[in-house]
């Protein structure tokens, strides 16, 4: 026999009030004294009650949730980024839905349509490059709209990111200033991975301003590049072109992969290759050697989108709002000069 979910009525019976007192307890209201919430959360507890927020949502026209998208769910950056926005909106008893894309921009459409039909307060996503539909449903929907991860040319809303162009040209001036010279970029599918692009155009850019060959390019193939992957890459770069005296990857996981087949093949690190990676995952600080990075504050651009969220809520916002990020460069022992 199928039990039946207790009712408000039920919890209202238990606790000895009415009804509208329980709805009042579990919506927070302030009308209801603190003698009668602790009976009704007392009595709730007991019965295994779980209040319906969706018909509460429907009666308020709200949600009580931010809608966010991110590329991958297993990457420690993106769920640091995530962790960033729970804390910042836990303390306005905001929730967070999550969903993610694979790196796909037509997936991503898919996905914003899907969650502004659940009437978000606001949707936060990572990256500033969209479909044009994805884009007209963002603008349209009439609720703070925050994109984090980048520094798109066209902002839809508000911004909090940094050039990822910037940061590899970082790294290869700091690379070039320890005397590398024949540098090599492994990165995704450019077409996929709009921030892995926007690496591999920093390399290219920063390449050319010092007067060096740009094109020891290689495609790993679609993103997430994983620790295989990179060490695949890092095999047929130095077949291909086993002068290379520097590899700079898109992420540290593809950089670890790269640095264990130079391990496997016996070539010194740094000694006749420097190895670099991308985003301060704590692989990078506990191999060895340690892996030259770049932090860009993952967990520092979650809360800063939180804070945007809620002044915006607010009223506090009259503009969009952009925040730049300023990674930092993390050099350690895989990069030391010759």
């Amino acid at each position: 026999m199928t039990r039946r979910p207790p009712t408000m009525v039920d919890i209202a019976r238990a606790a000895g009030v009415s009804p509208m007192t329980v709805s009042r307890a579990f919506k927070g209201g302030g009308l209801v004294s603190e003698t009668a919430r602790a009976a009704v959360m007392k009595a709730a507890d007991e019965l295994g009650y779980v209040f319906d927020s969706t018909a509460s949502a429907l009666r308020s026209q709200r949600s009580d949730f931010v809608a966010v998208t991110i590329p991958s769910i297993n990457n420690a950056n993106f769920a640091n980024t995530v962790r960033g926005l729970s804390d910042g909106l836990r303390e306005r008893g905001l929730q967070i839905l999550l969903g993610y894309t694979d790196y796909d921009v037509q997936a991503e459409e898919a996905l914003i349509a899907q969650l502004l039909r659940r009437r978000p307060e606001a949707m936060v996503v990572t990256g500033g490059t969209h479909t044009d539909r994805a884009r007209m449903l963002l603008e349209k929907a009439a609720i703070p709209v925050v994109e984090i991860w980048d520094l798109p040319d066209r902002p839809i809303g508000h911004v909090v990111g940094f050039s990822n162009a910037a940061a590899i040209g970082a790294l290869v001036d700091h690379l070039v200033a320890l005397g590398r010279s024949r540098i090599a970029f492994i990165g995704g599918e450019a077409e996929r991975d709009t921030r892995g692009s926007d690496r591999r155009r920093g390399f290219i850019a920063a390449m050319q301003r010092h007067g060096l060959d740009a094109t020891r390019l290689v495609d790993a193939g679609p993103p997430p590049i994983s620790m295989a992957e990179g060490a695949q890459s890092m095999a047929d770069l130095l077949r291909r072109l086993p002068d290379t005296d520097a590899v700079i990857c898109v992420s540290d996981l593809s950089a670890f992969g790269a640095l264990s087949e130079c391990q496997r093949q016996g070539i010194d690190v740094p000694g006749q290759v420097a190895v670099a990676g991308f985003g301060d995952y704590e692989i990078a600080a506990v191999c060895v050697p340690p892996l030259t990075t770049v932090n860009p504050f993952p967990l520092q651009i979650g809360r800063e989108a939180a804070s945007l969220i809620l002044k915006a809520l607010d009223g506090k916002l009259s503009d969009p709002a952009i925040l730049h990020i300023d990674p930092e460069l993390l050099s350690r022992a895989s990069s030391m000069g010759k």
